[in-house]
C-alpha cells in the first residue's frame, strides 16, 4: 500500500476520518446531498481514498486502477473527481503559508523545505512565478539562496557566465559553494516529484489543475507532519 499510494494504511484511514467529517459539514459542497456521497457506493470511502491517492502518486491511465479494483474505468474517474476537491480542503490546515516564512531565517528557492506557491498558469520564467506570489515584497531577498533563474532579485545566486568569457576562478569557487547548498533543495524536488502527476502527462480536464496540484501539495505536507 505505501508504495502504491505514499501513505501507510494508518495514514490513509486517518484521511477517511478527515474526509468523513468534511462531508458531514455545511462546508462540503459534494456532500450536501446527505444521500449522495462524493464517493462511488461500490468502492466505499476507504478504497475511493486509495484510488485517489494511487492516481495522484502513479498517474497511471484510470483503466489500469479500474482493472485492479475490479470496476468500470467511470468509477473510478467519480472517485477520483470526488475524493480529489475533499482532499484538498481538508489537508489545507497543513500547508504553510507565505505569512508563516520567517523574516530572520534563511531560504533556498525552488523547493518546498518550508513553503510552496500556488501553481502559476502558463510558461513563465523563474522570477516571474516568485514575483507573482509577492513573498519577497516582506522579506529580505538577501536571506534568500535561489538558482540562475532567480539572478536580478537580490537573492545569493550564482554567478553567470559572461557571453564570450569566463568566469574567474572565484567565481567558480563560489558557484560551488552555492550549488553545494543547493544540493539540498534538489533532493527535495526529486521527492516532490514521487508524485508523478506533477510531472508526467497531465489527462484530467484543464479546470481541474489547481486543484490537483494544490491537493499534493497538501498531501505533501500532510505526509511530513505524520513523520
Amino acid at each position: 500500500m505505501y508504495h502504491t499510494t505514499g501513505f501507510t494504511t494508518d495514514q490513509i484511514r486517518d484521511l477517511c476520518v478527515l474526509v468523513r467529517a468534511e462531508c458531514g459539514s455545511s462546508r462540503s459542497p459534494e456532500c450536501q446531498d446527505l444521500d449522495v456521497e462524493p464517493w462511488p457506493p461500490v468502492l466505499g470511502l476507504y478504497r475511493a481514498v486509495v484510488v485517489a491517492l494511487t492516481y495522484l502518486r502513479r498517474n497511471r491511465v484510470q483503466a489500469e486502477i479500474a482493472e485492479a479494483h475490479g470496476v468500470s474505468q467511470p468509477t473510478i474517474s467519480r472517485a477520483v473527481t470526488g475524493i480529489t476537491p475533499v482532499l484538498d480542503r481538508v489537508l489545507t490546515e497543513f500547508v504553510p503559508t507565505a505569512d508563516d516564512l520567517s523574516p530572520t531565517a534563511q531560504y533556498i528557492v525552488d523547493g518546498a523545505l518550508a513553503w510552496i506557491s500556488d501553481p502559476v498558469t502558463g510558461n513563465h520564467h523563474d522570477s516571474y512565478a516568485i514575483n507573482d506570489t509577492e513573498v519577497l515584497v516582506t522579506l529580505n531577498p538577501g536571506d534568500w539562496i535561489g538558482d540562475k533563474g532567480y539572478v536580478g532579485n537580490g537573492m545569493i545566486t550564482p554567478y553567470k557566465k559572461p557571453k564570450g568569457g569566463e568566469l574567474a576562478e572565484w567565481q567558480k569557487e563560489y558557484n560551488r559553494q552555492v550549488n553545494k547548498i543547493r544540493w539540498v533543495v534538489e533532493q527535495v524536488i526529486a521527492n516532490l516529484k514521487t508524485w508523478r502527476i506533477l510531472h508526467t502527462d497531465y489527462r484530467r480536464p484543464l479546470a481541474t489543475f489547481t486543484e490537483t496540484i494544490s491537493c499534493v501539495i497538501g498531501l505533501h505536507f500532510y505526509r511530513i507532519a505524520c513523520e
